[in-house]
């Protein structure tokens, strides 16, 4: 097996522990190659509030005068 260096003199991938085979390697080798290089960001990525799990949430009935009457009355 050939070692293939970087550009910068570093290997591109080292193996600590046993022998793999070639096609072990490529294996690897592909579902590396398949992955983004970074984080993907795009303007639909972002959660609309609609949709937001916080408004699930029930917000907290605060004791008073009329507190009663306000558990009752939607959030």
């Amino acid at each position: 097996m050939t070692d293939e260096v970087s550009s910068a003199g570093v290997p591109l991938l080292v193996v600590t522990r046993g022998t793999p085979a070639r096609d072990e390697l490529a294996a690897l080798l592909v579902v590396l190659a398949s992955r983004p290089a970074g984080p993907v960001t795009s303007a639909g990525a972002r959660q609309a509030s609609w949709s937001a799990k916080s408004r699930l949430v029930r917000a907290p009935v605060r004791p008073g005068p009329g507190a009663w009457r306000a558990s009752a009355l939607p959030a």
